[in-house]
């Protein structure tokens, strides 16, 4: 994502490989949580603040739109908003405006084929593309901006069946399933009348890429999902990406970002949030339960949910209200990950 123009020089780094911040593996302690209408309210009322918190935050510091403290966010307040839960309508418009106006700042630079901002610190269709999905999560509306960064979407990577990641930044930054199927919903909810054929060109070719490339891990395996939901594939097709991703599922209910690594918020409320929404897996299925079980016996205190970062540093540290210290950002997308699934779920 985004970042000041004076970190440029440490963005370089991010490009080293991630098992050059490889963390040792630690058991994870699950308190056991019933899996109820009130706990499940219970929790999302109590991380819906520190959610609020940390876009803020990092808003009063930074003008730059980022998938972690506002893209990921805006999914978990859309969510919960439409499940009855108090989303503050000012917060609410001021974080659509926020998104809206970056968008906006390089509308010019989508018309080129330009990502946001300075490359390598601007993002690409990382970027763009969790704009668009935080955006159509909250209803709005097919513009001049968003027909801009449809343009861009349509004309990067065109000699390519997919979207490439262009950073490595584990989890959200270093798969191209993550960048091929944001793109992929991007175009289908805000490309253009005019555009259409070449979204429906560059749909087929992604389709056929998702098909026939294995997936790594779970960001991969989850986004492969969405993928091929998102370009209509074959019923079959989606539910072996399904049950390729259910056999990932630990003892404790979770999933991990890697298979060597425990199970974590991150993974876990992503993984939820594909199987219900792509996967067509009903939130009182046992498989669902199991990983809201895991979700609500993780849940700090305040709120949050703890993910430790195995990125390396992109930018000078800031503190943008979010708990967690360095791994305020995963922490936050983690959070935001985690609220949404268990919002999906709720019912009174």
């Amino acid at each position: 994502m985004r970042r000041p123009v004076a970190a440029m020089i440490l963005a370089l780094v991010s490009l080293m490989p991630p098992c050059a911040m490889a963390l040792p593996r630690l058991r994870v302690a699950v308190r056991d949580v019933a899996v109820t209408p009130a706990h499940i309210k219970q929790a999302v009322e109590k991380s819906l603040p520190v959610l609020w918190k940390g876009v803020n935050g990092h808003s009063d510091q930074r003008s730059c739109f980022t998938c972690h403290n506002h893209g990921v966010p805006m999914l978990a307040f859309a969510t919960a908003r439409g499940r009855g839960f108090d989303v503050p309508e000012k917060q609410w418009g001021d974080l659509i405006e926020f998104i809206t106006d970056d968008l906006e700042r390089n509308r010019l630079r989508f018309l080129k084929g330009q990502g946001p901002g300075p490359s390598p610190a601007g993002g690409e269709t990382d970027n763009t593309g969790y704009a668009l999905l935080a955006l159509d999560a909250a209803g709005y509306k097919p513009d001049a901006k968003t027909a801009a960064v449809a343009h861009f979407t349509l004309t990067k990577h065109k000699d390519r069946d997919f979207w490439a990641t262009h950073g490595n930044r584990p989890p959200s930054e270093v798969s191209s399933f993550t960048t091929t199927a944001l793109s992929l919903r991007g175009l289908q909810r805000f490309a253009t009348v005019e555009q259409q054929e070449q979204v429906a060109q560059r749909i087929a070719k992604a389709r056929d890429w998702l098909s026939k490339t294995p997936a790594k891990d779970t960001e991969d395996r989850v986004f492969k999902l969405l993928g091929l939901k998102a370009a209509g594939a074959e019923a079959g097709e989606i539910r072996r990406a399904a049950k390729e991703l259910i056999a990932m599922q630990r003892d404790n209910g979770g999933w991990g970002q890697t298979d060597k690594r425990d199970s974590d918020a991150y993974a876990t409320g992503s993984a939820l949030y594909a199987l219900h929404i792509a996967g067509g897996l009903a939130t009182n299925k046992p498989v669902y339960q199991r990983g809201l079980k895991f979700l609500l016996g993780t849940q700090h205190e305040d709120g949050s949910w703890h993910v430790r970062s195995r990125s390396r540093p992109f930018q000078t540290y800031f503190e943008s209200g979010f708990p967690h210290k360095k791994d305020q950002f995963i922490s936050c997308a983690a959070t935001a990950w985690a609220t949404t699934a268990l919002a999906l779920a709720y019912s009174k």
